[in-house]
């Protein structure tokens, strides 16, 4: 192996044998202890130290990087104290993620490192948020991303690549082309020579890396990391590596040629660099044995202090409050002016105000910019706020979602629009497992909305028309919005964007433009979770959301002898069971309409907690109504069929009767 120098001083060559050799040595100990049966599980990187050391050297201690589970080097190179990372991997309350997550599944604000999910591609789409809030803030600060070569099949890694590619974001796509996506090869996962020849394809430069020699990786970085101060722009870099242990100890490596390992057991990151420099005479045997002496002493003290901690032990109180975020809800209320508009005209004005509000407000979406948005709500936002915050994206909700949550967990708040909701389906796993359990696994709030142009009456069909809110209600640490009238949607967006935690908001396309109010033309805030009580009465209550709103306030005009509670939810979670309790309790019948199929939707819920907690002021059973256990079908006697709308009036006339 050829090492080059360069200009590196004889402390600096040292100072890189030493970053290698801790992250080799405390892997060492762990897989001792794991044969011990006192560590529970462990992903390898020895053979690849290289790479995470060679980076996390040459970049800033405020420049973000993204590791994964064999990037051990990033995290010593940061100098965390390492007991706190043994008491993380082993579970303890002192750990970052307080025993709720394992391994290097977490990130740390305080190292500038954001940790991986299981899914290895939508932490490529955060580092673009990341490093498109450093170009907002001209900052001159580089991303880093780290990814193996399995994950470059993932639609995550091409997306995030795109959108880093046609914004000139500074991101460094780092692939550690280990060999093996557990125990698949190389030559099963792609047919293209070199992965870094994926970057021609987004108009990106690439380079291919000796991922195994510590002063190619520590050079090439350095130079350019300064390069992309004076000319922001992605970089795609693939190192040549390999695995020399299984994709975890459990796994083993019988599937890898005993050949294969030799040959890379002699390009050894580490030994190779040793010889290096007692060869030029920057390390003497003595001093090895000296470095290794400190850095084993520093992991059994470490260790100790990590097993004097005591176990975990489960805080209900804890648990249920860390899934959000603490936000308190500032009350503002606006002066007497008003407007009568659409729901439509309100989204608008509410988004706005907030632009004007927050100055870290970005917006991003499909033709949100010059065109307005499909809906045209975002009309004229390009000439007030520029296109820096309001943002075209490329058609790759996944990304985007994960680009949103990057800009939250660097100083910005965020919205993306889904052209329709139906769309979300493309970015659901960063929101349901980024977005939604950050908070919960490692205490960083995710700032973001999204926002959710909704459901039928329109005869779009079965991929414009869903009403998919249960998707989201079912999944904690996600706030869902569902509004009906103008004045809620205005007041309720605002808080949406106050809120640091992620919320889903509603938008239902059909009262767009079909249901006027007089909405306060001041900025003014509506609370999470306290439902709109529309009309009062003595025989029934009604509950519903949305369209299905107006739907029962047009049954009840028509039925003018029905004496009913008619509540309008607005917020789905949290939900305001206090108000729907008190008027099952006042009235004794409940009846419950949503415009989504009835299986697995929010109506069901409801109804359940009503029978746990009313059961004994009930006089009939709650009687739920929604659209047909089919897909939202196109043509207008299908879908009207399919619809809840004539249905509810004889369910509801038949649940007085009884």
């Amino acid at each position: 192996m050829n090492f080059d120098r360069k200009e590196l001083s004889n402390i600096q060559l040292l100072n890189l044998y030493k970053r290698l050799l801790k992250p080799r040595l405390i892997e060492e100990k762990m897989l001792i202890l794991l044969r011990q049966g006192k560590v529970s599980k462990w992903f390898s990187g020895i053979g690849q130290e290289a790479i995470s050391v060679g980076i996390t050297a040459a970049l800033d201690k405020d420049e973000y990087i993204l590791p994964m589970h064999r990037n051990l080097g990033v995290f010593t190179g940061r100098d965390i104290p390492l007991h706190r990372l043994f008491s993380q991997w082993q579970g303890k309350k002192t750990g970052f993620t307080k025993g709720r997550d394992r391994s290097f599944h977490f990130g740390t604000q305080e190292f500038n490192i954001i940790g991986m999910i299981s899914h290895l591609g939508p932490q490529m789409g955060v580092a673009d948020g990341i490093a498109l809030a450093n170009k907002l803030k001209k900052n001159g600060k580089v991303t880093a991303v780290f990814t193996g070569e399995g994950a470059t099949s993932e639609g995550d890694f091409h997306e995030a690549l795109n959108i880093a590619a046609v914004w000139e974001l500074p991101v460094l796509f780092v692939i550690e082309n280990n060999g093996y996506g557990l125990s698949t090869p190389t030559n099963e996962q792609y047919r293209c020579e070199n992965l870094a020849d994926k970057g021609i394809g987004y108009g990106m430069e690439s380079h291919i890396i000796d991922g195994n020699n510590i002063l190619d990786v520590f050079t090439t970085i350095s130079e350019l990391k300064a390069s992309m101060v004076d000319n922001p722009r992605p970089v795609l870099l693939e190192f040549k590596t390999f695995r020399m242990r299984g994709h975890e100890e459990a796994s083993g490596t019988k599937y890898v040629p005993q050949e294969l390992m030799d040959m890379w057991a002699i390009k050894d990151p580490i030994s190779n660099y040793r010889d290096y420099l007692l060869r030029v005479s920057v390390l003497s045997e003595e001093e090895d044995e000296k470095i290794k002496a400190i850095i084993k002493a520093e992991i059994d003290e470490h260790w100790a202090i990590t097993q004097a901690e005591p176990e975990c032990v489960a805080d209900l109180a804890e648990e249920l409050t860390d899934m959000y975020e603490p936000y308190e809800f500032e009350p503002i209320n606006p002066s007497d002016a008003v407007e009568n508009i659409r729901v439509v005209d309100a989204i608008s004005n509410a988004l706005r105000q907030s632009m004007e509000r927050h100055e870290n407000l970005v917006i991003m979406g499909q033709d949100i910019a010059e065109y307005g948005g499909a809906f045209k709500i975002t009309d004229g936002f390009v000439e007030q706020f520029g296109k820096d915050r309001v943002r075209n994206t490329p058609i790759c909700e996944s990304a985007v979602v994960s680009a949103a949550n990057g800009l939250s967990i660097n100083g910005f708040k965020a919205i993306v629009e889904m052209q329709f909701a139906d769309f979300v389906s493309s970015g659901f796993n960063p929101i349901v497992n980024l977005l939604a359990k950050q908070h919960y696994r490692w205490n960083e709030k995710a700032d973001v909305v999204v926002r959710m142009p909704c459901g039928g009456g329109t005869q779009a069909g079965p991929f414009h028309s869903q009403t998919n809110e249960a998707w989201f209600t079912k999944t904690p640490g996600l706030k869902v919005v569902y509004p009906a009238f103008p004045y809620d949607a205005k007041g309720l967006l605002n808080t949406a964007i106050n809120d640091p935690n992620p919320v889903m908001y509603f938008e239902h396309k059909q009262l767009y433009r079909s249901v006027y109010q007089d909405v306060p033309s001041d900025y003014y805030t509506i609370p999470f979770g306290k439902a709109s009580l529309l009309k009062e009465g003595n025989d029934v209550t009604i509950i519903s959301f949305g369209a299905g709103v107006h739907w029962a306030l047009e049954t009840l005009t028509k039925n003018t002898q029905v004496s009913a509670d008619l509540i309008d939810l607005r917020s789905l979670q949290p939900l305001d069971t206090d108000t729907i309790f008190a008027s099952v309790k006042k009235t004794n019948k409940v009846i419950i309409l949503q415009e989504d199929t009835l299986f697995g939707g929010i109506a069901s819920d409801i109804s359940a907690m009503i029978m746990e907690q009313c059961f004994e002021h009930l006089d009939a059973p709650v009687r739920r109504v929604g659209s047909i256990e089919t897909a939202i079908p196109f043509v207008k006697a299908l879908e009207d069929q399919y619809l809840p709308k004539d249905r509810f009036e004889s369910t509801l006339l038949e649940l007085l009767a009884y």
